[in-house]
């Protein structure tokens, strides 16, 4: 009796106790691991969104901080136009990085402007924005480590704010001396404005868009010809997600409350971006955008849909007999070439609504 019981359990091949071992081996198999775990959340379009903009906005901020310090830190290392330049290819090089994942904002103003005008769903509104400030943040983070000792011997010890020896600049604007305040907002929301303005005509594709593969290149120009042009009065933050982050981290990094006491400057770069975005969004939309004749899309598409399922040759059409002066030759239904039918294309038009 017990050696039968051991034969029902043994495995027919191997022995006793293979079956047994097998199973939990299949269970050990079965069960997902914490790398299937981890591939599963990221191929979710939420998460993958998130790490596009913090990795875009950590590249954009890397490179333009970078060409910030060594502006203020390195004298005939850096210069305006060297700043210009750092953030203009820092966009172009985060449009390559996330652009046909996220769209690559890099800027809560631009993140606004596409949910209020039905761009896109307002849930995702603070997931783009939570990635943007965390890249940028890091951002700072790494720029102060990089240039710390550049840093400490450029102002002897001292993180001051403003002055000949302030460093608080790499990092965040700041409104200087000849200006106001309120000619600082109105200054940041036409910079903002003319910024939202190009990016529509940039990428609207019904009326003289980029070429396919030049976006980020003329994105990046564009950043450029607005900080050589516009940019010496406010420094053109034109994103709160440039300005906010980097501000806080010198906050905590040692520079203290005064980066948000300056003559009250800090809560500009955060609130006239959003104005100024969205009225070059509908000035655009409402003067460009609506006089552009729109062709009716979806009936083009249903008559080339038709079009492709009409056959070359009908097959009720009479098949004549063809001839010659030589000979008579007739051409029976039987040898006559088949005809196929053109199948409709499966992949689906993708249309910018404006």
């Amino acid at each position: 009796m017990a050696a039968s019981t051991l034969e029902s359990h043994s495995c027919p091949r191997t022995g006793l106790g293979c079956c047994s071992r097998s199973t939990r081996g299949s269970k050990m198999v079965s069960s997902p691991t914490a790398i299937t775990r981890m591939q599963a959340i990221m191929q979710k379009e939420m998460v993958r969104e998130f790490l596009a903009e913090f990795m875009s906005t950590y590249v954009m901020m890397v490179f333009g901080l970078g060409s910030v310090a060594h502006m203020v830190l390195g004298g005939k290392f850096g210069s305006f136009l060297g700043v210009n330049l750092g953030f203009g290819f820092g966009v172009t090089m985060g449009v390559h990085m996330a652009g046909n994942i996220s769209g690559a904002h890099m800027n809560a103003a631009l993140t606004f402007t596409n949910c209020a005008l039905g761009r896109m769903s307002w849930k995702k509104f603070p997931v783009y924005v939570l990635g943007q400030f965390l890249g940028s943040f890091l951002a700072a983070a790494t720029i102060y480590c990089l240039f710390y000792s550049a840093i400490i011997e450029f102002s002897g010890g001292h993180l001051t704010v403003t002055g000949p020896l302030a460093t608080a600049s790499i990092f965040a604007t700041y409104l200087p001396d000849h200006s106001t305040l309120w000619r600082g907002f109105l200054d940041e929301v036409l910079v903002t404005g003319m910024l939202q303005l190009c990016l529509f005509a940039i990428t609207d594709k019904e009326n003289n868009p980029a070429l396919q593969g030049t976006q980020a290149l003329v994105i990046g120009i564009l950043i450029i010809v607005i900080g050589v042009s516009l940019g010496m009065n406010t420094g053109y933050a034109m994103n709160p997600s440039r300005d906010l982050p980097p501000r806080f981290f010198t906050y905590i990094a040692g520079w203290g409350v005064q980066v948000f006491r300056a003559r009250d400057w800090w809560w500009v770069p955060v609130v006239a971006p959003f104005l100024g975005a969205y009225l070059g969004g509908i000035i655009y939309l409402v003067f460009i955008g609506s006089t552009i004749a729109r062709r009716p899309q979806i009936l083009e598409d249903s008559m080339m849909y038709e079009d492709r399922r009409i056959p070359v040759l009908s097959k009720t059409m009479p098949n004549p007999p063809v001839t010659s002066s030589i000979t008579p030759v007739s051409v029976s239904p039987i040898n006559r070439p088949s005809v196929r039918t053109v199948p409709p294309l499966s992949d689906p038009i993708h249309l910018e609504h404006f």
